[in-house]
């Protein structure tokens, strides 16, 4: 039985470059994904971690780079590290494309424990949406400025 996925596509007035570099820039995460950063060197097999930007030992996810193709794809495997079920291991793509003069970022999140995918379902649309804010205006959505528990 396949386990089930979750598919988010949303359109940035952004060159695909500045769409890369927010996912990765800690300056930037602090401000549209619940004052977390996301901590790595972004190589294929390195380890990455998404981490209280105030307190780095506050981890809310960990995994590995799966693949790493700037400014196009990136795809990590993620686990919150007190999670030992053996649904605890998911999977996360950001697919960004030129798309008519914006970006196209499409997050695949697959390998999800029900669990997971009802944690995700709330999370990734927020997170996203505050993301396009941010590229478009300046200034990301006020709700995911502030710390999020490790539950969301």
């Amino acid at each position: 039985m396949s386990k089930p996925e979750f598919v988010y596509v949303i359109y940035i007035q952004s060159p695909v470059q500045n769409v890369w570099d927010a996912l990765k820039d800690p300056e930037m995460t602090k401000e549209f994904w619940g004052r977390r950063r996301n901590q790595s060197d972004w190589k294929t097999g390195s380890e990455w971690r998404h981490e209280n930007y105030d307190d780095a030992t506050d981890v809310a996810v960990a995994g590995t780079v799966v693949e790493s193709d700037p400014p196009r794809r990136l795809v990590l495997t993620w686990k919150h590290p007190n999670d030992t079920s053996p649904d605890a291991v998911s999977r996360v793509s950001f697919d960004i494309e030129e798309f008519k003069g914006s970006a196209r970022l499409t997050v695949t999140h697959t390998d999800l424990g029900p669990e997971m995918l009802r944690r995700i379902s709330s999370g990734w649309p927020a997170i996203l949406s505050s993301l396009k804010t941010l590229l478009e205006t300046g200034a990301s959505l006020p709700m995911t400025r502030q710390h999020w528990s490790k539950a969301s």
